[in-house]
């Protein structure tokens, strides 16, 4: 009998009145504003103006579900399209099935939009968001355990998961937590990224790199733990080839940009920048243009007052002189 392990919940939804709080989107939900949290603080380091990483993501984070959801439905098509299956399961999005490859290629196209729309740069926008996404990563996980789904092989470990549901096919048991796993190593990939981003001072997308190829190593050894179904490549797991590819293209990315942009951006709004500064430029200018105007109304003050003294001198001078004229002219 086993001393420990980890129960499954009885069920992943609960019903408050009429509405459904399913557990699997209250996941995705945590993860998404842990994300934007922690980017936005990141952001704001960088010199970033407060709200910009929330605008950006409200284009991000659309986009990466139908990314994500897309990836899952075409690398698991039998699932919603085989016989006995009913396709319009595969908009069900609350049952789980979102394949991260798919949300992080699509959501970089939805950020893309946005960050063109503010007049940012894409890579620096990335870099402040990396280690948010590798933690909103380890929260999604655990709608996994909500649903039953994505553990790894039986085991006798204490800390086995212990699957209570036998519909699509499962067997009760106990298991691997591969998501707990992949969990706890996406937060390890946070973590690396944050330290590694302060040690080096990582820019132009070399901090997201580095978020991208940390987990692409954990993500390929915990699929090898992994019993439910995928397709098969050589002898492999599609996710596992999909891991090697994105890993050498992120370590690619990440000695090129290194050797081509060393070290981090030094503006990363730069219409914020001009902004501000034509309205300093502007506050300057104006300030400016008081002084000058109190200098010249001084100026021409004493103009006039020296105007008026010596006309009044003159008239003085002049006086005497056009009296005593005029007092012979009376005599004769």
């Amino acid at each position: 009998m086993e001393i420990a392990y980890i129960p499954s919940p009885s069920r992943g939804v609960l019903h408050l009145g009429p509405i459904p709080l399913r557990g699997y989107a209250f996941c995705i939900i945590i993860g998404v504003f842990v994300a934007v949290w922690l980017g936005n603080k990141r952001w704001l380091a960088r010199g970033g103006r407060p709200g910009t990483v929330a605008d950006i993501a409200v284009w991000a984070v659309p986009f990466g579900l139908v990314g994500g959801r897309l990836y899952h439905v075409i690398t698991d098509y039998e699932l919603y399209f085989s016989e006995g299956r009913d396709w319009v399961d595969a908009f069900k999005i609350w049952e789980g099935g979102l394949g991260i490859w798919g949300a992080i290629a699509l959501g970089a196209l939805g950020a893309w939009i946005g960050c063109r729309r503010r007049g940012i740069p894409l890579p620096a926008w990335a870099d402040a968001l990396a280690p948010g996404i590798a933690l909103a990563q380890a929260c999604g996980r655990w709608g996994n355990w909500f649903n039953q789904e994505l553990y790894g092989r039986e085991t006798t470990v204490p800390w086995a998961l212990h699957i209570t549901s036998s519909t699509d096919g499962r067997v009760p048991g106990y298991y691997h937590p591969t998501f707990l796993y992949e969990s706890l190593w996406c937060v390890g990939v946070a973590l690396v990224v944050i330290w590694a981003d302060r040690r080096f001072t990582l820019g132009h997308g070399r901090a997201f790199a580095l978020y991208v190829a940390t987990y692409c190593v954990g993500r390929f050894w915990i699929e090898y733990l992994r019993v439910d179904d995928a397709h098969h490549v050589l002898g492999m797991r599609l996710n596992n080839w999909t891991a090697i590819v994105v890993f050498i293209a992120a370590v690619v990315y990440f000695v090129l940009s290194a050797k081509k942009r060393p070290g981090r951006e030094e503006v990363v709004e730069p219409h914020a920048e001009v902004s501000d500064g034509s309205a300093e430029d502007g506050a300057e200018a104006d300030a400016d243009a008081v002084a000058g105007s109190d200098d010249k109304g001084d100026g021409e003050s004493a103009e006039v007052k020296a105007e008026a003294d010596t006309d009044g001198k003159a008239d003085s001078e002049d006086g005497p002189k056009a009296e005593a004229g005029a007092e012979p002219t009376k005599k004769s």
